[in-house]
């Protein structure tokens, strides 16, 4: 199977009980939950943009995008920040998942290929799976789990916010 990236380097994490990861070149931060700004008429799955150094960093909810069953947040819930690549542009946002788990290194050698059917999840994400402490982790390929029309989408929403902030009203005489 050839390797997406240079790094063995996973970040694992949960979501409804399930383990999965992101290879870490991917991941930019790891944030505790914070005050989230819903975006109007946006796709279930966006829970809003979130407050990132004074810019609007749009939010998703994997559980949902994934089609899981939604669970109450806890002490563990946060936000991964990723650097998502479309069409030859970076993209940051953010993932709300349950918990992170463990940076994982997995050789490529244990990496098996992604389920080709039977499974819950759209394999097209899947970079491949693994085996750790007698669980299977999925490995996301993180450029690859939102279409271009969603991650233009998210764009357009995190952009909305960012114009709507930096509009100032003027006194008229």
């Amino acid at each position: 199977m050839e390797n997406l990236y240079k790094s063995n380097s996973f970040l694992s994490f949960t979501l409804s009980g399930e383990y999965f990861a992101a290879n870490v070149a991917k991941v930019i931060n790891i944030l505790e939950m914070v005050k989230i700004t819903k975006v109007p008429q946006s796709p279930n799955y966006v829970l809003g943009v979130i407050n990132l150094r004074g810019s609007a960093l749009p939010l998703i909810d994997l559980r949902t995008k994934f089609g899981m069953k939604q669970v109450e947040d806890t002490s563990n819930t946060c936000i991964l920040v990723l650097d998502i690549e479309i069409e030859n542009e970076l993209l940051q946002m953010g993932a709300r998942v349950d918990s992170v788990k463990a940076v994982l290194e997995i050789n490529s050698d244990n990496i098996q290929p992604p389920p080709s059917i039977g499974s819950k999840y759209q394999s097209e994400y899947i970079y491949g799976m693994s085996m750790y402490s007698e669980e299977f982790i999925m490995l996301l390929d993180m450029d690859k789990v939102f279409s271009t029309d969603e991650i233009l989408e998210l764009k357009k929403s995190s952009e909305k916010i960012e114009n709507k902030k930096s509009f100032k009203l003027e006194k008229v005489n």
